[in-house]
């Protein structure tokens, strides 16, 4: 097997979990303008969720999935309704939104450790005998190839709802300017609830397939987070298409950054991409 065919392969993985996050994050902070850091802890709900109906309960798998992506849609839509939407009306500054985000994100790690304990779980029943496909030299495995497959499913269909639809326009809108959007008549509140809905259910999802791959632990939303944000950062914050690009970008940055050195260094070299463009393109690759 060669090495730099299967770490192309590895970064394309990579990239393809951090867009999903990156899509969500983007989604809400589009319409929202701020940094939801609860969003990460959805991705670990989505895939809890899932691992208690198909094995505790034993429910169909993919039923159990759709479960998990809509709980993790309701939850975030439920922190935008009693959490955000009262500060908002109240003119909190942005701070006080990622403060309120930072504890809702502590407290709902706690409930789901208090739940399923801290202990790694997994939720694949085939772990290490999966059916693997050979590409270019490099090996896939048939989670690996379906978590690129939705990402790019999950892409099309959010550029198609957001430039398609009357909702995209609306959520664009709001995006622009959300008082101008409130005189031409559309209900702001209402429609950043959806958007909180969709955003939560995107990051469930990734947190799912990131399950099926490796496992799920409480605290995996809050890497999931970091690299989310990360990739949002240097591709554009707010710039759909900005987020996929950052996160792809990531991931071969990170992949090819330990093809010497140990694995340990990833999360520092993540961190190293951001600082640099920060310093020197602090608007990311694209501007919103």
């Amino acid at each position: 097997m060669e090495i730099v065919p299967q770490l192309i392969l590895n970064s394309i993985i990579a990239g393809s979990i951090y867009a999903l996050i990156a899509l969500g994050f983007n989604f809400v902070y589009g319409a929202t303008k701020f940094f939801n850091l609860a969003h990460g802890v959805m991705a670990a709900i989505g895939g809890y969720a899932v691992f208690y109906f198909a094995k505790t309960l034993g429910l169909n798998l993919y039923f159990a999935v759709i479960l998990g992506v809509a709980l993790a849609g309701i939850v975030g839509y439920g922190l935008d309704k009693f959490i955000y939407l009262p500060l908002r009306k109240r003119k909190a500054s942005n701070m006080v939104l990622l403060v309120a985000s930072l504890g809702a994100m502590t407290a709902l790690q706690a409930v789901i450790a208090i739940l399923f304990t801290s202990r790694f779980k997994t939720i694949s029943q085939n772990i290490g005998t999966q059916k693997l496909f050979e590409v270019l030299g490099g090996v896939i495995t048939q989670t690996q190839l379906i978590i690129i497959l939705v990402t790019a499913l999950i892409l099309a269909g959010l550029v198609f709802l957001l430039y398609k639809t009357l909702f995209g326009k609306a959520v664009r809108a709001i995006s622009d300017d959300e008082e101008v959007a409130q005189i031409v008549g559309i209900n702001t509140n209402k429609i950043i609830g959806y958007v909180f809905f969709i955003g939560s259910a995107l990051a469930g999802l990734a947190g799912i397939l990131v399950g099926f791959d490796t496992g799920i632990e409480p605290t995996m939303g809050l890497g999931l987070l970091l690299k989310g944000v990360i990739a949002s950062v240097i591709g554009g914050v707010g710039n759909i298409y900005g987020g996929v690009l950052g996160a792809f970008l990531l991931g071969f940055v990170e992949n090819f950054g330990i093809w010497k050195i140990s694995g340990e260094w990833k999360d520092a070299i993540a961190f190293t991409l951001l600082i640099v463009f920060l310093i020197f393109r602090p608007r990311g690759i694209m501007n919103k």
